[in-house]
């Protein structure tokens, strides 16, 4: 018996002897050639992948919870709107402008990605999924009503903030501040509470009540864009797919440089979207003149109507670095005035190997959406599948000196009125920066003007890295995040 018990040991260690930077090694990485030299069954694989899968289910299926709390002195910022928690409608205003984003999150259970064992992407896919939300966001003002709020956020009722209220015993405005903090299980979707025992905001209608109603069609159709099957535009079985030209699998770790290519081709292969493009900078340089090129309609017909009104909505992504290992404390400001905008979609990044989506922030801490929680899979082609998963009811904040240099940055403008009101404000808010030299900036022309040929944001290539002569050598040297390097 002893000996059978330890047979059975060592063959529960042989998988885990090797590891990858995110616990087990992914089973792809495997040299196929020298599977079959050893006669390895596919069986194995399979057994590797189903060990990793519950590893990763493991640590990223379950959360600490616990309360974010939020001041009502200062104002809280979520993509270009301040919310001044001092009262019952501001914070409802604020939990329905924050629960209406769309959250993807790992999931478990897909269906297999192409060319791996994987039906998961707990431990590497964080990155995409902080991507999909970014485009998410950018989606939702392209198709949604102005200020939409998702109707059903009051089926959420586990919201878990709170706020401070002041050791003073003058209360500001004399309002007691509600706690949205009941567990999840307390009340039901299905059910509300009492009516007297609700909040007095949720007893009044919202004038755009009946508008947001009417556009759950739109809203259902978007999340089925993102989900995880192989048909979905923007799942994660086209993102993977996508990055191959740019040298990447699943299974690999993608930065925000990368991510914004692959988001910029999935927009321009997919026939569900007609007029929207995504222009991606480069260099931290967004030339006027490609976005020109990219959205004005009237240039393609022949010969060209310079009184067309025809226009593409633009996605507009920066990749940017905030600072060399750290985050340059300079920036910071900068960064506030951008989440200020309300043409600015959000901020992909995050802590070292840890991506996040950030939408807001409070005083000296970034309000963001995490998508490092493992959900089971959603099947997006059931009619009325339910959208609570895509919701997130749990505001999460972190200090701004703990994010991670390397981000990317995303605008959405509706028409050529918009890019020029996009541009003039993005600049004026980049001006606030103590550095010398701004995050990015707008330059009139084209990049090919700046011997930028070939690396144009509509070419269908890999991303454009650049470097000095005779620093190649150096530059294997940086952190697989950095994404580019100073010229």
């Amino acid at each position: 018996m002893q000996d059978e018990l330890m047979e059975g040991r060592r063959q529960q260690q042989q998988p885990l002897d090797r590891q990858g930077s995110f616990g087990l090694r992914t089973p792809q990485t495997l040299d196929p050639s020298s599977r079959d030299a050893t006669g390895e069954p596919d069986e194995m694989d399979r057994l590797k992948a189903k060990l990793m899968s519950a590893w990763n289910n493991v640590k990223y299926g379950w959360t600490v919870k616990s309360k974010t709390s939020f001041n009502k002195v200062s104002p809280v910022t979520v993509l270009g709107h301040s919310y001044l928690l001092n009262s019952e409608d501001e914070v409802e205003r604020f939990r329905l402008a924050f629960v209406s984003r769309i959250w993807l999150t790992y999931r478990k259970d897909f269906p297999q990605l192409e060319g791996s064992t994987l039906t998961t992407d707990c431990g590497w896919g964080c990155m995409l999924r902080s991507g999909q939300m970014l485009l998410a966001q950018g989606l939702l003002v392209h198709l949604m009503p102005r200020d939409w709020a998702w109707p059903d956020a009051q089926q959420l009722t586990d919201v878990d903030f709170e706020v401070f209220r002041p050791r003073s015993p003058a209360r500001a405005g004399g309002v007691p501040i509600p706690s949205f903090g009941s567990p999840r299980g307390s009340n039901t979707p299905e059910k509300s509470p009492p009516s007297e025992q609700r909040p007095k905001c949720s007893q009044k209608k919202r004038p755009e009540s009946v508008r947001d109603r009417q556009a759950e069609p739109v809203h259902h159709r978007l999340v089925t864009w993102f989900g995880d099957q192989p048909s979905a535009p923007f799942g994660i079985h086209q993102l993977v797919e996508v990055g191959k030209s740019s040298g990447k699998k699943a299974g690999d770790w993608y930065g925000p440089s990368i991510v914004a290519h692959i988001l910029r081709k999935a927009v321009a292969k997919t026939s569900a979207l007609h007029n929207l493009a995504v222009y991606v900078a480069q260099d931290c340089t967004v030339y006027k003149e490609d976005v020109v090129r990219l959205c004005d309609l009237s240039l393609s017909q022949n010969p060209p109507d310079p009184s067309s009104q025809a226009w593409k909505s633009v996605i507009i992504l920066v990749p940017v670095r905030l600072g060399g290992e750290a985050l340059n404390p300079s920036y910071i400001e900068c960064v506030k005035n951008i989440l200020k905008l309300d043409c600015c979609t959000g901020i992909i990044g995050g802590k070292p190997k840890h991506s996040l989506y950030f939408i807001g922030f409070q005083d000296e801490q970034l309000l963001y959406l995490d998508p490092h929680y493992c959900q089971p899979v959603v099947d997006v082609s059931q009619v009325n599948f339910s959208l609570e998963s895509f919701h997130c009811s749990s505001p999460k904040k972190m200090p701004f000196n703990r994010m991670d240099p390397s981000c990317t940055i995303g605008f959405y403008a509706k028409n050529k009125k918009d890019f020029e009101s996009l541009c003039s404000a993005v600049s004026e808010a980049l001006s606030s920066s103590k550095e010398k030299y701004p995050i990015f900036t707008f330059v009139e022309g084209r990049g090919q003007d700046y011997g930028l040929e070939g690396h144009s944001s509509n070419n269908t290539g890999p991303a454009a890295h650049i470097l000095p002569p005779g620093r190649l050598g150096r530059s294997n040297n940086r952190r697989n995040s950095d994404e580019f390097v100073f010229l």
